[in-house]
């Protein structure tokens, strides 16, 4: 993860950061107590979100709704960057509604 913008780097309201993933690894399943929208500008991935499943590449948008559990495996051959923004502050958590808190890059 590399930060963009946060409240830590200058009182800023969203969180905005990069992720770039490496080819076949597959992100944990998770949540969030807030919206996230992901954008990918590189490479592809395979999206679980509330019980669907998308690919996405260069270019695609998704939205993830809060409380929604969601898990991003990248492509084997390619993997992926996305850029990210959420609302500063944003907790994660995990499939079963465990607390991990926030996140530094959201922070």
């Amino acid at each position: 993860m590399t930060t963009f913008a946060s409240p830590t780097q200058g009182g800023a309201s969203r969180a905005l950061w990069k992720v770039e993933v490496k080819p076949g690894v597959a992100g944990p399943v998770h949540d969030f107590d807030a919206e996230q929208v992901w954008t990918w500008v590189a490479g592809a991935a395979t999206v679980e979100l509330g019980g669907e499943t998308f690919a996405v590449g260069a270019g695609d948008t998704v939205v993830m709704p809060a409380r929604t559990v969601r898990r991003v495996l990248a492509d084997p051959a390619t993997g992926y960057t996305a850029v990210v923004t959420a609302p500063a502050g944003a907790r994660a958590m995990g499939a079963d509604g465990a607390d991990y808190g926030v996140p530094a890059w959201i922070a």
